[in-house]
C-alpha cells in the first residue's frame, strides 16, 4: 500500500505547477451579474470578472451559448455582452493560450433573458 502513496504523491507534486501562478491559485471570478440573474433581452449588459491566469494560459475569451468573444488581455475589467435574445443563455470566461486553445480553466454562468 505505500508504494501507491509514492506515485499518487509524485503525480500531485508533477500537477501542482498547473494550479499555481506566480503564488497565486488560477482562477476566475465572474463579479456581475449573478448567476441565474434575470436580465432584459434585447439590451446590452456588462459583464465584471477578475482572473489570474494558470502557466500556459495567455489571455481569455467570453463565450456566449456557443459564441466566441475576440481575446481579452485584461486580467480585471468589464466586458459588453451583445444583446440577448429571450431566453437562458450561458455566458462563459475561458483561459486560453496564444494560438486560442482553451487551457482547460473555465467559469459559466446562466443568464435568463426576459
Amino acid at each position: 500500500m505505500k508504494l501507491l502513496g509514492i506515485p499518487f504523491l509524485i503525480v500531485v507534486l508533477a500537477l501542482a505547477p498547473l494550479f499555481v501562478a506566480r503564488g497565486e491559485v488560477a482562477s476566475i471570478k465572474i463579479l456581475s451579474p449573478a448567476d441565474h440573474a434575470q436580465v432584459n433581452a434585447g439590451e446590452e449588459h456588462q459583464l465584471a470578472y477578475e482572473v489570474i491566469l494558470a502557466p500556459g494560459s495567455h489571455h481569455i475569451h467570453v463565450w456566449v451559448d456557443d459564441k466566441r468573444g475576440p481575446g481579452i488581455h485584461d486580467l480585471k475589467g468589464m466586458y459588453t455582452l451583445p444583446k440577448l435574445s429571450p431566453g437562458e443563455h450561458v455566458i462563459t470566461i475561458k483561459m486560453v493560450d496564444k494560438g486560442h486553445s482553451p487551457t482547460g480553466f473555465e467559469k459559466s454562468i446562466r443568464l435568463i433573458a426576459e
